[in-house]
């Protein structure tokens, strides 16, 4: 089954910290959820980008992208 990464973009100064806080929502959110993947994380592409991510199913997409409005995503690969 195919992975996605779902992912949020943070840019300025603060963007890691806000990236950083965003993974905590994210991971809050598999907990209710009850999703099949917990796969979780952030990264900081340049001083002023950050990225917060969630891996996902293909099937399990659709619902999770409409409730947290990623600003992208991209196919997941280990």
């Amino acid at each position: 089954m195919r992975q996605l990464k779902l992912i949020w973009d943070f840019r300025g100064p603060d963007a890691l910290k806000i990236a950083q806080h965003h993974e905590i929502h994210l991971k809050e959110f598999i907990a209710l959820q009850d999703t099949n993947l917990n796969i979780t994380g952030y990264q900081e592409l340049s001083p002023m980008h950050s990225i917060a991510f969630m891996v996902v199913d293909e099937i399990e997409m659709k619902p999770i992208r409409d409730a947290l409005k990623p600003h992208r995503g991209e196919l997941y690969i280990e």
